[in-house]
């Protein structure tokens, strides 16, 4: 386990939290939305680890996103 969040996780979190007004699978969809639209496949690609690798830094509407996006990277 990690003792800092990465910058991938990190802008992902920061993506979650302008969605407070929204239910977790609108926010997950917006942010998944963000991410394809504006990440670098790199990016993408180390997200889509980290979820795997340590869940407990997401924000849960960035999970969801995160495994949105699954399968979208390779």
């Amino acid at each position: 386990m990690s003792t800092t969040i990465s910058p991938q996780v990190r802008l992902a979190n920061d993506i979650a939290a302008q969605f407070p007004h929204r239910t977790r699978e609108q926010a997950a969809a917006a942010i998944a939305d963000h991410i394809r639209k504006f990440w670098d496949p790199r990016m993408r690609a180390d997200l889509s680890r980290r979820k795997d690798s340590e869940p407990e830094s997401f924000d849960p509407a960035a999970l969801r996103a995160a495994r949105i996006l699954e399968g979208e990277t390779g």
